[in-house]
């Protein structure tokens, strides 16, 4: 028997009423549009006034802070059923799992749709029916994991979808403390074993944005319950650069990944009482400076006293890297969000020398 298709009354469709011709995106036919402004009683379904604003998102994502609220009113009308629920749940499901940069977004949307929507029947409320949603797909993880590509490729974007629900999915205790679902914190680190099980190269490209988009938190978390879950996975992951047949390029990926992890995430904890940094009070202050060299070969950085007097020079002689920002980036075009810092290929040698580096480092840091 087929479900009954939810309409949207009239009253509701204001801020976000189908008629309003920002509301489309590019490309987007406006049939229903036309039948509103034509007074037809044909209202749209729930199905393509939730698939409307999806899309509106994905190609307009600053509106949602003015826009969201409008949204859940007008749901709060017309999501009064079980199927109903299902039906908004799945959509947005969907829409997170299935369209690139729309994870962090669709996050966004279910943790502010999980506080604002009124209905809560015995199958569950939003949140929960949501968990459920996910729950599906992570119950079959180590048969996606090991799938076809295209089996894969689904699997790996439910991950990170999942990583961003981690993070933006609150969860109000009965004290009014604000927390994450610990039940997803477990599903990560399954899902970051279903990936390390199989080494291919997708799934640990994989496991790398989700340890980027998540790992500072997770070894929070874990380490307030004493736990030594990152510990584990930095042992998997060099375990996968000594053993498994990745390419060269995910070994590099995988390196840095443990090179940040060994920086505490790239994080910088402020002291108590602000203070400049200056070459007097600051025994790093020059750690990070680059280092450059004369025309005779010397190497000098900002430490030297004739520092100004050099770089000038430098300058002078030669305009080096017309590409590159000082620091090294390249401003040519933009990479991957998750990925951005992977250099290109190193020579074996020094790819090698560079790998015993990695690993060395982060023993010594156990120690």
């Amino acid at each position: 028997m087929a479900k009954p298709q939810v309409v949207v009354a009239p009253v509701l469709m204001s801020k976000l009423s189908v008629n309003a011709p920002e509301f489309y995106p590019s490309g987007y036919s406006s049939n229903y549009t036309e039948s509103y402004e034509d007074g037809c009683e044909d209202y749209p379904t729930l199905s393509e006034y939730v698939q409307d604003f999806l899309n509106h998102l994905t190609e307009q994502p600053g509106s949602f802070e003015t826009e969201i609220e409008q949204f859940a009113e007008t749901l709060n009308g017309c999501v009064t059923t079980d199927d109903a629920l299902q039906e908004l749940v799945e959509l947005i499901y969907q829409q997170a799992t299935s369209i690139p940069n729309f994870s962090y977004m669709g996050a966004r949307l279910c943790n502010y749709l999980s506080h604002h929507l009124t209905i809560s029947p015995q199958s569950g409320n939003f949140r929960q029916l949501l968990l459920q949603r996910c729950r599906t797909e992570y119950e079959v993880k180590d048969q996606a994991a090991k799938g076809d590509e295209v089996t894969r490729k689904r699997f790996h974007a439910f991950v990170l979808f999942l990583g961003e629900l981690y993070l933006n999915l609150e969860i109000k205790g009965t004290n009014g403390q604000v927390t994450r679902a610990d039940i997803l914190q477990v599903g990560l680190r399954e899902l970051l074993n279903a990936l390390f099980s199989n080494p291919m190269d997708d799934n640990l490209i994989c496991a790398v944005k989700l340890l980027k988009l998540t790992g500072s938190v997770l070894e929070d978390a874990w380490k307030e319950k004493g736990k030594m879950d990152m510990e584990e996975i930095i042992q998997r992951i060099e375990n996968v650069v000594l053993d498994a047949n990745c390419s060269r390029d995910v070994k590099q990926m995988l390196l840095k990944l443990v090179e940040l992890r060994s920086s505490n995430w790239g994080r910088v904890h402020a002291t108590s009482t602000y203070r400049e940094a200056t070459p007097e009070n600051d025994p790093n202050y020059f750690m990070n400076e680059p280092t450059f060299y004369t025309s005779d070969g010397v190497p000098f950085t900002a430490a030297d006293p004739d520092y100004q007097e050099k770089y000038q020079e430098l300058l002078e002689r030669e305009d080096f890297f017309p590409d590159y920002e000082e620091n090294g980036t390249d401003l040519s075009g933009a990479g991957d969000p998750y990925l951005d810092d992977i250099d290109d290929e190193m020579d074996p040698e020094i790819e090698e020398a560079y790998e015993k580096f990695c690993l060395e480092s982060e023993r010594k840091r156990k120690q």
